[in-house]
């Protein structure tokens, strides 16, 4: 029987019911014998391989950073990459969700730096911090949380419900929250924030950071959703074709609104981990780091077009732009250059996506 999350429930039955038959045919008498299946086995090969491409880039990342600096292989080093990476990690997870669905969302670096600062206005004393001291500290994480989830839905409420396109509409989104910031801040940094606010930022877990832990968890999540539930294959069904998923039978509006939700949330989380980690919220936090979450999903194997990429992907796109970071710095390179380095990355994946078939939503 379908459900409304499969629209590929026959594709599944096929391969099962080939594979059972088959098991004792050779694999060339297997491909002879079903074509079809030929095609989707080798598909299912290579995309498990194109999961795996930035292994050997991360090694050799490795061992170029052991030469330029013994300090690089480290436990402390590599877990401060860690903890540095871990907020923009899940602004990446976030955004891969997006663009697997065939939608983007610019305002989620925004995001970001709104939802913190909104609940540190809220609850930081009055002249300390700079915050209204309105609620009590204890409704930081809520406060920080339900502001995502606004934003989700008015992202989701533009896009899904009225068709507007998702490009203008999350830039257009991301100034409107870069001026809230900035208005409710008065261009200034709120500090004193409360405990809540700084546990995912300062608290250890195991030895390692609590943001790592957050961060590792939301991702081997992501990667059982995505690769074993129906709900992940649809998301596939949606990028790919949306008209043949609602012809499936799924509820493809109520998949959007969830994903452009959920995405909202966990840019406002990775705003809780940042401005835990920095003890403070800037007016400026978040500004800029969209570039880098593009760079890291388009690199990790994330299509712009849709319907194709992994959650392991992803989270090797963003380890390896850290890695990388985290070289040049050891290596005395400025500050700089890093940034050209990223926008330089994301050029070179585009054109790679596009030599080997990809093709840049437009």
């Amino acid at each position: 029987m379908t459900t409304p999350w499969s629209p590929r429930w026959k594709e599944w039955i096929c391969v099962s019911e080939t594979a059972s038959d088959t098991a004792s045919e050779t694999g060339s008498a297997r491909d002879a014998r079903d074509p079809a299946g030929a095609v989707r086995r080798r598909r299912i090969a290579v995309a498990r391989l194109r999961d795996l491409a930035l292994i050997p880039a991360i090694i050799a990342i490795a061992i170029v950073g052991q030469v330029v600096n013994p300090v690089f292989l480290r436990s402390d080093n590599l877990i401060n990459v860690l903890q540095t990476m871990s907020e923009i990690a899940v602004l990446v997870l976030a955004e891969t969700l997006v663009l697997i669905v065939k939608k983007m969302d610019l305002s989620l670096e925004s995001t970001m730096g709104l939802a913190p600062g909104v609940a540190a206005w809220l609850t930081v004393p009055k002249g300390a911090g700079h915050g209204l001291g309105l609620l009590p500290g204890g409704w930081a994480v809520p406060v920080t949380l339900a502001v995502g989830v606004a934003i989700g839905i008015v992202n989701a409420l533009l896009i899904i419900r009225f068709g507007l396109n998702g490009f203008i509409v999350t830039l257009g989104m991301l100034i409107v929250l870069r001026g809230l910031l900035t208005g409710i801040s008065g261009g200034q940094t709120f500090f004193n924030l409360t405990g809540s606010m700084l546990y995912l930022g300062t608290a250890q877990w195991l030895g390692m950071p609590a943001s790592v832990w957050v961060t590792l968890i939301l991702f081997a999540i992501g990667i059982v959703v995505l690769s074993y539930t129906s709900f992940g294959r649809a998301l596939y069904a949606i990028g790919g074709n949306v008209d043949a998923a609602k012809t499936a039978g799924i509820r493809t509006d109520r998949v959007l609104w969830i994903v452009m939700v959920t995405a909202s949330v966990l840019a406002a989380l990775g705003g809780l981990m940042l401005s835990g980690r920095l003890a403070s919220v800037a007016s400026a936090q978040g500004n800029g780091d969209i570039f880098t979450v593009f760079a890291a999903a388009v690199i990790g194997g994330i299509s712009l077009n849709g319907g194709k990429g992994s959650m392991f992907g992803a989270f090797t796109g963003i380890l390896l732009l850290f890695l990388i970071q985290n070289v040049l710095t050891l290596g005395g390179v400025p500050a700089q250059w890093i940034g050209a380095l990223n926008g330089a990355i994301i050029l070179v994946a585009l054109v790679i996506s596009r030599i080997t078939g990809g093709k840049v939503q437009d």
